[in-house]
């Protein structure tokens, strides 16, 4: 009898360690990825690379760093001093926390303001959320696109396996004439790789960041709007990384690469990290949404 009392009563306490266990395992992180492109990248202050593009009563420069906020008035945003052919982009960034629904905070790619109606983008950006549910990390590319209705995406989005607004992390972009990878902390979690010409953006971007009120679709399809009772929306941004090969540089300059091998792809370490991420924390692809029409994204 009190070997079944026994049994029992460490039914519940196994089940609680086995629990315990499982979601350590998965808080842990991903597997090493066993190489850091961003290591190969000296950073530079925020001035040594960008400036002021809207906003510049809604930033403050502090020690090369830069913080952004939103409110009831106006967002913010930067752009960086030169466009760029390819290479490595990222910059270390800390999210507000709390309620955040609407807003978005960014780092992206984009060519905009010399193709308007018909651009390249490719972005990095941080849905808001309510303080019950952990933020979304999207990541979306853009080819000869636009706001005009006929606009492209091909949205991929993440949760993250730390709380973005504890620290400082690093986010950036890889894109090379053969692939486009994303990646935090020198994970790579994405990697869109070229299949043709016509789904590849492959004219100079520039290297954009912003904070600004996007309630019309950021947080649950629109769902939850800004609120402006929690303002402001803070963004806070450093430690820029631009390795990359800009428009008016030698034709000589060599592509960046994610690779420890310096070539297109990933290592089978990186592509194991890579699984992970998707395998554990991705909420959503493009290329799996039955109601998305994907004669218009063969690449999937």
């Amino acid at each position: 009898m009190q070997s079944h009392s026994s049994f029992f009563f460490m039914a519940p306490l196994l089940y609680l360690i086995l629990c315990f266990m499982s979601s350590s395992s998965s808080a842990q992180g991903p597997p090493s990825p066993g190489y850091s492109p961003s290591s190969k990248i000296n950073s530079i202050n925020f001035d040594q690379g960008f400036r002021n593009l809207w906003g510049p009563q809604h930033q403050r420069v502090d020690q090369g760093s830069i913080t952004l906020w939103l409110d009831s008035s106006t967002g913010s945003g930067f752009k960086s001093l030169h466009a760029y052919r390819s290479g490595y982009f990222g910059a270390d960034i800390k999210l507000q926390s709390g309620y955040t629904a609407g807003v978005i905070t960014s780092f992206y790619l984009s060519n905009n303001e010399d193709h308007p109606g018909n651009h390249d983008e490719i972005d990095i950006e941080f849905l808001g959320t309510t303080p019950d549910k952990p933020y979304t990390l999207q990541t979306n590319v853009y080819v000869r696109g636009s706001g005009d209705g006929n606009i492209i995406g091909r949205e991929i989005k993440f949760h993250l396996w730390f709380d973005p607004t504890q620290d400082y992390h690093r986010y950036a972009i890889l894109w090379n004439p053969s692939e486009i990878i994303f990646l935090v902390d020198d994970v790579p979690i994405r990697r869109y790789p070229r299949k043709s010409d016509a789904t590849f953006p492959s004219r100079p971007m520039y290297v954009y960041g912003s904070v600004w009120d996007a309630s019309s679709w950021a947080t649950e399809d629109g769902k939850y709007k800004a609120d402006y009772q929690y303002q402001p929306f803070i963004g806070r941004y450093t430690n820029f990384k631009l390795g990359g090969c800009t428009d008016d540089g030698a034709a000589s300059c060599s592509p960046a690469s994610a690779s420890p091998s310096g070539s297109s792809g990933l290592s089978q370490q990186q592509y194991s990290a890579l699984e992970w991420v998707q395998r554990t924390y991705l909420v959503y692809n493009y290329c799996q949404d039955a109601k998305r029409d994907h004669t218009l994204t063969p690449e999937c």
